[in-house]
């Protein structure tokens, strides 16, 4: 997967340590599932607002055979990204879990309930 990854930073400059921690995180994801075909990580800065701080958008999308997976960590009211590593960090875990997820629909690991007994009491 190393080689498929694409990294885009939209209304910031490129940073090294930036990228550097997204190829880290993007390696880590072979151990949940390793037949990723590409990682596409996008890191946005919405609205220059600097006297409310600068808040981040993070998007990571990976395509695996059948399916394209998209964790985003966009800013909202209650929990504003202010901080880049946090933004990332949040959307790789969701990433993450997605990864899990679909390799227990591959495996058909899908939990499912049983069905309610049924019955009639009589006295």
């Amino acid at each position: 997967m190393h080689n498929s990854l694409q990294i885009t930073f939209r209304n910031l400059d490129r940073s090294s340590a930036v990228e550097e921690k997204i190829r880290d995180r993007a390696l880590k994801l072979d151990r949940y599932f390793s037949d990723i075909q590409s990682c596409d990580v996008a890191v946005s800065l919405l609205h220059k607002h600097h006297h409310q701080g600068n808040r981040y958008h993070v998007r990571v999308a990976v395509t695996v055979p059948g399916d394209e997976l998209i964790a985003s960590r966009q800013p909202d009211e209650n929990h504003a990204y202010t901080d880049v590593y946090v933004a990332m960090r949040d959307a790789f875990d969701t990433m993450e879990r997605l990864l899990e997820d679909y390799v227990r629909r591959l495996r058909r690991e899908v939990k499912t309930h049983e069905p309610p007994a049924r019955g009639r009491v009589t006295g």
